[in-house]
This record gives C-alpha cells, structure tokens and sequence, in this order.
C-alpha cells in the first residue's frame, strides 16, 4: 500500500493528531472530518449558524478534494455528525448541492453530543480517484 499525506492551506490544517487526508493505494481518498473553520485565519467561523457552518465545511471538504486531483463526484462515502437532529433538512438542503442525486455517495448521518470546538456540523468523505 502507499500512503500519501494530502495537505493544503486552503482548508484548515489539523487541531490533534490527524491529517486533512490520506491518500491511499494510489486510488482511494479518505478525508478528516471538516468543521467551520476558516482556512485563512485557522478560527471558527458562524458560531451558532449551521448552515453558514455547513458551507464553510464543503469548502474545505472541496479544498482537500481539489488538492488530491479529485471532486465531489469522486466521493463515495461520506459521514455526517450532527450536533442536533433537528438541523438535518437544513444541513441536507446545502450538501445537496455538492452531489447529484443520481450519483451521490453512501452516507451516513448521526446526532452526536458534541463536536470539536462545539461546531454545529462536522463531514468527512472517502474518494475514489482514477
């Protein structure tokens, strides 16, 4: 197996012992869990908003993505945590528009008890590419 650590500016870099993304066997992606933070100046951004929070999440999703030669149309799984349940039609309504119904990933959807940094949403995927 080769692994390939995936690394850009343009997303988050990690808070604990994780990468953004491993690149392994050549083919497949897997991508950390992304929260709201803003790249630029590495700080939470739309605290108590969970859309603005899931927007920020698929740029930074896209961003990691991008940096590994991939799209959202290369995902075939993703994992989605939420803070609250309730929140689901909101945070689907904008992942949505990141995956064609027709082609969408896998997923999995779950309330949690809490996230890092008390977001309101976190998602992280597995791509194939190639």
């Amino acid at each position: 197996m080769t692994k390939q650590i995936i690394q850009t500016n343009l997303a988050p870099a990690p808070v604990g012992p994780y990468n953004q993304a491993i690149f392994a066997t050549g083919r497949m992606l897997f991508v950390s869990g992304q929260i709201a933070i803003d790249p630029a100046t590495n700080q939470l951004v739309h605290d108590g908003d969970v859309a603005k929070q899931t927007e920020q999440v698929m740029a930074n999703l896209a961003a990691i993505l991008k940096q590994a030669g991939a799209t959202f149309e290369d995902v075939v799984k993703t994992g989605v945590f939420l803070k609250d349940m309730n929140d689901f039609a909101t945070v689907n309504g904008i992942y949505a528009r990141y995956f064609d119904e027709a082609t969408a990933p896998a997923r999995a959807c779950v309330e949690v008890a809490r996230l890092p940094k008390d977001v309101l949403v976190e998602i992280d995927c597995i791509a194939v590419i190639g």
